[in-house]
């Protein structure tokens, strides 16, 4: 029998409190333990940004922490942005404007996009696509998620 961690986090607002295994990764925690399997999964090495997610209101690949990492912090996932059926801003405008395709990478992007929006006020569109370079998008060629983010923070420089 392997050991196990006590592990105590907020997700999406909501306490959590688990035995885990020291070794599961947080974007493993999320999608097999709590179920929330809008956390993707893409390269499990930290490149395509799929896994983002919140920690403390800083987008971190989940795949590369271990959820015991996580003791103690605030996690916000894709499914902490929506009120229950209403949309956040943020996801109306990129699905206004032709933000995502096949939506792989979508929870990534809007998970980068809610730390910069929150650091960065008025972005140009050159700091927008320096943002989103940290994420991997075979779809959409970003034009969109650009156009959505730069809607989003009051500005279309």
């Amino acid at each position: 029998m392997s050991a196990r961690a006590a592990l105590s986090l907020q997700v999406n607002g909501a306490a959590v409190d688990r035995d885990v295994e020291p070794r599961l990764t947080l974007a493993d925690f999320l999608r097999n333990e709590l179920k929330l399997t809008g956390t993707h999964l893409g390269c499990e090495h930290g490149v395509c940004g799929a896994c983002t997610v919140l920690v403390d209101g800083e987008a971190v690949r989940s795949c590369l922490l271990f959820a015991v990492q996580a003791q103690g912090r605030s996690i916000t996932t894709v499914e902490g942005l929506a009120q229950g059926a209403d949309l956040h801003p943020l996801q109306r405008a990129l699905l206004e404007r032709n933000g995502l395709q096949c939506g792989f990478c979508t929870p990534g992007v809007l998970m980068t996009a809610m730390e910069f929006l929150e650091n960065t006020s008025v972005p140009t569109r050159e700091e927008i696509r320096k943002a989103l370079s940290g994420t991997i998008c075979r779809c959409t060629g970003y034009q969109g998620m650009v156009d959505a983010i730069a809607e989003i923070a009051g500005g279309d420089r």
